[in-house]
Order: structure tokens, then sequence, then C-alpha cells
């Protein structure tokens, strides 16, 4: 039975590390996800009954260990070396010739170039096919073992992929970037927000944190991707420039850009340049400028490097988008969780044709490490191109005038006395009646991370609750006409609108109800989880916290608050107050659903429904969504101004529906 089992595992590994990498690499899966969720569950089941033949390179090692205590040095094979980064077409030129100098060649040198990345740098070691050891850059010389942090990442194969054994290198050192899609980024922070924690200020240090968590569990929950750029020696045979070791890899099971170029010359490296310069925005990855290389292998052996960079690359940095402005004030604000967060408000700037008058401070250890003071002169940045970041202090320009900023003792809104919970960085209002966590539960709950209520934004919750019209949530659905009709700025056709809005809402999925709920620390991906185990939401209020600490996915943390909220008997009467007043929750059905196994990406603007409503729909029935064009969408949901997304489908002979056929697919309830 057990030489029955090893086989079955062995056949189960090929099968998943297969689907793996078409699934997170290609991005192009050829098995449902149900299939791949069977295979999987069988694998753990065989390796729960015959522990004994699990090895290091199964799929199941991607949950992550236990927790470590200290991150044990590695010694790199050969220097990590950073890139001298240049700024200008000039400079460029100046390093070309600097290589042809040194090669004492006029000949024309081919160059590679890619994105340059702004994640953190490791190195993978794999001996006879099988991933052993993975680390931090650290000085270049030392790094940090992370390995377990980095089995968890989806798009790194735990076992080099080939069906030939004998074309596998006894040893391969991998080296590559490990990052955040802006995507993952805006979803953990929004998590973290919702959680109380304070916020990544980009995605860069977000990767790096979740790649330093000590306990590769949490790593795991990070949606961490990965892209390969290079090797250490020794080399692999037959490859002789950059674009056959980028090929080699690829076929190898690793994730390749697709941004890379070979350049004939230096106007093509321009040509490139500009180009990734001008679809940078378009990206689902933040990139700061461009890598440019020597192709050729030999003539980057002969190249070789200074102490701390190499000679046959360079780093051509995309223009900075930071700017100068001064603190006029900093006052505070109460989230949802009662964290609370400072606000710099700033003299108005411009930044990359955004004007910027607010940049959040996160939280009160963020304003003493800044050394921050009212009337400061400061360099602020647009953080990935969007969220508003101070970046330092100007020292250099006090005028004396400057004035401390004063962290409140008790909550700016309802005066009761501040904590800071044991373990935290943020200060917290612990009265759980505070008017200003409760309109933020309100705002939450109709907004685009909840119910996703069309005309219900900040604003317009805000009047509601001045007005008195609501005060629970259940109080959404028993809105009337005429107290909308009444209410400043509103009108029949608003309170009509806003109504049927409504109406529309009253009938959504367990996911978006949790969701919506706003319980600390569960997030979108959470809500699905707790969706997909549980049938209905009595069945969820009344699972004890052992039962929820069995799901996949579900930790101590998540555990405890789900089961503390769903314990509190305010929540467990909200619960009932919104099914009173009309809303009903619709289970999903998985494989039976009419849209199981199709995946939708959307693109353009609906003009019956907003994205988020869309997407709910499309789950609802069974259905995927997808955020990036590939091939493994199978319709491509074409409203108004749609963009590159609906050239590049066209391209890909994807099939493309408008709004009327999709409605036809999934009509509402």
């Amino acid at each position: 039975m057990e030489q029955g089992a090893a086989e079955r595992l062995r056949y189960l590994r090929k099968q998943i590390h297969l689907h793996a990498h078409r699934y997170y690499v290609l991005d192009d899966p050829i098995i449902a996800d149900g299939e791949y969720d069977a295979l999987f569950r069988e694998l753990l089941s065989l390796e729960k009954t015959h522990p004994e033949l699990v090895t290091a390179d199964s799929p199941s090692q991607r949950v992550g260990g236990q927790p470590l205590e200290a991150f044990a040095p590695v010694e790199h094979s050969s220097p990590m070396l950073g890139l001298d980064n240049i700024f200008s077409k000039s400079e460029f030129v100046e390093f070309v010739e600097k290589v042809h100098r040194y090669l004492k060649s006029d000949e024309p040198v081919h160059l590679i170039a890619e994105p340059k990345l702004d994640g953190l740098a490791v190195e993978l070691v794999y001996r006879q096919g099988v991933f052993v050891l993975g680390s931090t850059r650290g000085d270049g010389l030392v790094g940090e073992d992370i390995t377990g942090q980095l089995k968890t990442v989806p798009a790194i194969p735990l076992r080099l992929l080939t069906d030939d054994d004998s074309a596998i290198p006894e040893e391969l050192i991998v080296r590559g970037e490990v990052f955040l899609t802006k995507q993952g980024f805006a979803a953990l922070n929004r998590q973290r927000e919702k959680a109380g924690e304070p916020l990544f200020a980009n995605p860069r240090n977000a990767a790096a944190g979740s790649l330093r968590q000590l306990d590769p569990r949490i790593t795991a929950q990070r949606p961490l991707s990965f892209y390969v750029y290079g090797i250490g020696p020794p080399a692999l045979p037959g490859v002789v420039n950059q674009e056959t070791l980028f090929v080699r890899l690829r076929n190898l099971g690793f994730p390749v850009n697709r941004l890379i170029s070979v350049c004939m010359d230096l106007e093509q490296v321009e040509e490139h340049f500009q180009h990734l310069l001008s679809v940078r925005h378009d990206l689902d990855y933040e990139i700061d400028g461009m890598v440019v290389k020597v192709e050729r292998l030999d003539l980057q052996q002969r190249l070789g490097a200074t102490a701390r960079a190499p000679r046959w690359a360079v780093a051509w940095k995309f223009p900075a988008t930071q700017a100068t402005t001064t603190v006029d004030a900093v006052d505070f604000q109460v989230g949802r969780t009662g964290a609370i967060t400072p606000v710099a408000h700033l003299q108005p700037v411009e930044l990359n044709g955004v004007i910027v008058q607010r940049a959040t401070l996160h939280n009160r250890d963020e304003i003493e490490r800044k050394g921050l003071m009212v009337h400061d002169t400061v360099l602020v940045q647009r953080a990935g191109d969007v969220i508003p970041e101070i970046v330092k202090v100007v020292t250099e320009m006090r005028t004396g005038q400057e004035q401390p900023i004063i962290f409140p003792q008790n909550c700016p809104e309802c005066g009761q006395p501040l904590i800071q919970p044991k373990g935290e960085a943020v200060v917290r209002c612990v009265n759980r009646y505070c008017p200003a966590q409760q309109l933020q539960k309100l705002i939450h709950f109709v907004g685009k991370n909840g119910l996703d209520v069309d005309g219900l934004g900040k604003k317009n919750v805000e009047q509601l609750v001045r007005a008195e019209c609501v005060q629970t949530m259940a109080d959404f659905f028993t809105l009337n006409k005429k107290t909308l009709a009444e209410l400043n700025g509103w009108g029949e056709k608003s309170a009509d609108n806003v109504l049927a809005a409504i109406e529309e809402k009253k009938s959504i999925g367990l996911a978006q109800l949790i969701r919506a709920l706003g319980i600390r620390y569960v997030g979108e991906v959470t809500a699905s989880i707790l969706a997909d185990h549980f049938v209905d939401i009595y069945q969820l209020m009344t699972a004890e916290k052992e039962q929820l600490l069995h799901i996949e996915g579900v930790g101590e943390q998540i555990a405890t608050s789900v089961h503390e909220y769903f314990m509190d008997a305010d929540n467990r009467a909200t619960i009932r107050q919104l099914l009173a007043a009309g809303l009903t929750v619709q289970a999903v059905q998985g494989g039976h659903a009419s849209l199981s196994g199709r995946v939708f990406l959307f693109t353009g603007s609906l003009s019956t429904l907003s994205r988020e409503e869309a997407k709910q729909m499309v789950k609802l029935q069974g259905g995927q969504v997808a955020t990036s064009i590939s091939q493994r969408v199978t319709d491509v949901v074409v409203g108004n101004k749609a963009g590159s997304k609906q050239k590049k489908a066209v391209e890909l002979g994807l099939s493309l529906i408008n709004e009327a056929e999709f409605l036809q697919l999934v009509p509402r309830r």
C-alpha cells in the first residue's frame, strides 16, 4: 500500500507543479480551479496518512512552516551586487563608451533591456532540481535565510520543470525579484486599515516586510509575485547570452518578464525606455526604471565588476515624482476599528499632474521617526504614483516657527481615553459606541468594499447620519422616498436612484455580506474563504473558534476576531435586523453554478452596473474574475471607453461581449 501511495504522491506532485506553473507563471491554466483543488486535497489527505512520504518539494510545503526565532545568515556563492544608476541619455551614452573602452573594441555591443522592478532581490538555490535554500541580498555578500518564506510564493517553482532529468543541472543558483502587484498591495493595505494596522508606504516595503516575517504562515497570506532576472555561478551549458538564458529559465519553470527587449543600438534602447515610461501606469506592478545589460555572457565575464556594481549593467531610472511643500496642520482621524490615524494637511503641490493636499502619517511612531513638526518643509512623493506620503523633513529649511505635533490622549470624537495595545504601533479608541467609529462602519457597509451601493458615497452617508435618517446598517433598507427627497441637494430623482440601488443589494452573496460587516482582519480573500466553508450566515455565527481554526487560510488572529464578533450580542442583533429589513443572502453552488469554469474580465465603464456589482454577479454564479488579459480569460465584457485591454483581447482572439449580453448570462435577481 505504501508503494502505491508513494507512486500516487509522485503523480499528484508532478501534476500540481505543472498546473501551478501554468496558472501562476504562464497565466494559461488548462484545468478548472475545482479540479486543481481536488488534486491538492487528495495530496494533503495522502500526506496526512503517510507523513513519512512528505518531501521538501511537495506543493503542501507552500503553506508555511513553523515560525523562526531568527533568520540564519547565508553566504552567497558570488556577490549580489547593486547597479549604478543613470538618469539621462547622455549618462547612458557614457556607460556604453566605458564598455567599449574596457573591452578595447569599437565593435557594436548588443544590449538587453528589461523593466526595473521595485521589489526585493533574492537568491534561490536548487540542487538536483529541488529548491533547497532561499535568501535575501543582505549586504551583497551575506544575506538572510528566508527559504520557508519564499516557498510560499506561488510563482517560485519548488522543483524545476523538465521531462528529461539529465537536463537538470546539479546545482542552479537563480536570482530574481519578489514584489507585490499594485492590486495585491492595495488589497493588503485595505486589510491592514480594516485591522487598524499601520499601512505600508509602498509595494517594495510591503514585499520586504512580508518576506521578513519570522512566521512563514503570515508570508503565505501575502499576495507575493516573482520574476527571475539572472543566475549565479556555475553557468548553464549552452547558454551564451541573456536572451537564451531567459528562454532556458522559462523552460525550467521560472516566470520571466515579457517586457524584455534585445536592442541592437542606442536608439532601440532609448525607444524601449520611452515605451516602458509610457506603459508603466498600465502595468499591474511598480517599475522605477529600466535595467540595461550587455547581452553576451562572455563579454559580461570580461567586463567584470567594481567593488559595488557590475561594469556590464546599469539602471536607467525614471524621472522622480517628488516635490517640496510645507505642513500646515495635522489632524487625527478615527477609523472603523478605532485606530487613530494622523493626517498631514499640506500646502497644495502638483505631483505628476495631480494636486496633493493631504498625506497620511500612519501612526505616532512614524511621526517620531521622521521628526516631523507642523510648518516643516517636507519632501512629498506619490507612493506608487497613487498614495501621497512624506518622504522626509527638510530640516535645513526650518525657521524656528515649527511646532511639535501633540498626539491626543483622548479620542478627538468621543473624548474617551486612547490606548496603545501591547505589540501594536496603532493608538486606538476602544469605545465601541464612538460616533466616528459608527459612522465609518456605515460608510464601509455601503461602500466599494462592502455592498457597493451606487449613490451612497462617504458624503451622502455622512449627510444621512447627521439628519438621523440612518443609525444602523439595517436603516439603509428602510429609507423612504419622502425623507430622502427632502434632504438638501437630493430631490425625487436622486431619491429614486438611491432606493433602486439599495433594492438591488437586498440579495447578495454570503462573502459580500461578511466583507461588508467590517469584521477586523477579514478582507475580501478571507470573506470568500469563510463563505466557501459555511452554508449560510447562521452557521458562521454559531461556529466555534476551533472550527474556524481548521479552515485552511484562517489563522489564530482571524479565528479569534470572527468568533468574538459573532459572540457579541449587538453584532448578532445587527444580523437579525438586516434580515428582518429584507436582506437575503444567496449561497453559491460552486461547480453546479451556471458560470462554473468561465473567467470574466471587465474593461471600460458599464452603464447600468458598477464594476464591483458585476464581479459579484459572476462570483454568485460560480464564475471567476480576472484583472489582466490572458488566454485563461473566457469572456471579455467591454464597456464604454474600453482601453488597451480590448485591443489585446482582440489580438488574442478572446470572446468579446457587451453589457447587454453579459446581463443575459447573469440576470439581476
